[in-house]
């Protein structure tokens, strides 16, 4: 027997052929195995379906969309209908509905082209007291007077243009927004800035707050309301309105003004108590002032000469003279206030305030269309 092993004889053992033979008579385990009729029927169904079935809790997004986007762009359709025909409830989203907390307005620095838009029918109240009115987007004070980039002109510099305008507008607040004056104190500061050279201004202001009168009504350039009647609900009062300037007279520094206040007040009774029912009164005035070359007008440091002043009133009664804003009260004994049937609107700043008093004429007096 040759160990090295012979290729033609067999290297098999005995052993593993018995074994070999055994194994095939009896099956190896996990050798494959014809499938049945029945397992090729089925497997040839399942094959010939396009796609398995949906289970029953099984999400499937539809395929057709061109519906939804449909209902998508109606609605979309109609909420712009809606925005247009009800601007305010867009507006309520971010001011709660009553105007109070919206964006506020840019400064004047140009003339407007038109009226501002009507709000919806909400009156004020103590706690809302400009409420429903375009003067809710209004600054505060001072603030809505609008001041000019100061340029060198007439007989002033650059810097003295800056702080004559200054001095300007704090006429204005100290005239009409002073809480002081508004209570019915006389308006001495407001009154510093005034040439005391001018003596026709003088015996007007010495006339008008002894004497007041139909021609000497001192309301013609202080807003004050007598505390025994109305007070001021609050402590704001909302301006708007702007200043320019040119070369006037004698080489000096012309400065207008045009500004629109509104005032919330309420009544008093006898005892001093207030009332709760919300008038608004609205004053627009222009005011023109001469800062004058002191080299050719006889003047005072810190002072102007007063040009011209023109005032108009809404809710504040007709021909008052009793020197302070008399708000007006709906009631039944016939003391509303008088109208001739003309309206007017108090917000409307398209037109100058001589232009409106041209168109105006004398009507006489007439009703504001809103406050």
């Amino acid at each position: 027997m040759n160990s090295g092993g012979d290729q033609g004889g067999s290297s098999v053992s005995d052993e593993e052929w018995e074994r070999f033979v055994r194994e095939s008579a009896e099956g190896v385990r996990d050798a494959p195995k014809e499938p049945s009729a029945r397992a090729r029927m089925v497997t040839r169904r399942l094959r010939e379906q396009p796609e398995p079935p949906a289970g029953w809790r099984e999400h499937r997004p539809p395929r057709q969309k061109r519906r939804y986007r449909y209902v998508i762009g109606w609605l979309a359709a109609l909420a712009l209908l809606i925005v247009a025909l009800r601007p305010s409830l867009v507006t309520d989203l971010f001011d709660g509905g009553d105007g109070t907390d919206a964006a506020p307005l840019a400064a004047e620095s140009v003339r407007p082209t038109g009226p501002p838009p009507t709000d919806d029918a909400q009156g004020p109240t103590l706690d809302e007291p400009f409420r429903g009115s375009p003067a809710a987007r209004w600054a505060d004070g001072a603030d809505g007077i609008s001041v000019p980039e100061a340029k060198a002109t007439g007989w002033m510099s650059r810097a003295q243009v800056r702080q004559a305008l200054g001095q300007t507008r704090d006429f204005l607040e100290r005239s009409s927004i002073d809480a002081d004056v508004l209570r019915g104190e006389r308006p001495r500061k407001a009154i510093a800035y005034i040439n005391p050279h001018q003596e026709d201004m003088r015996r007007f202001l010495r006339t008008a707050f002894d004497h007041p009168g139909k021609k000497y009504d001192p309301t013609l350039l202080f807003s004050r309301f007598d505390p025994r009647e109305a007070r001021l609900v609050g402590d704001v009062v909302k301006t708007r309105g702007r200043m320019t300037y040119e070369v006037g007279e004698r080489d000096a520094l012309k400065v207008s003004t045009d500004v629109t206040y509104v005032y919330p007040v309420v009544g008093t009774d006898e005892d001093g108590a207030d009332g709760t029912e919300v008038k608004r009164v609205i004053v627009r005035r222009s005011v023109v002032v001469s800062w004058d070359n002191p080299a050719t007008v006889v003047t005072e440091p810190g002072t102007f000469g007063l040009v011209s002043f023109k005032t108009t009133t809404s809710n504040a009664g007709c021909d008052n003279t009793g020197g302070y804003l008399t708000p007006y009260t709906d009631d039944t004994d016939g003391t509303a206030q008088p109208h001739d049937g003309s309206t007017v609107d108090p917000f409307d700043r398209s037109r100058s305030l001589e232009e409106q008093l041209r168109a105006d004429g004398d009507k006489g007096c007439g009703t504001a269309t809103r406050s």
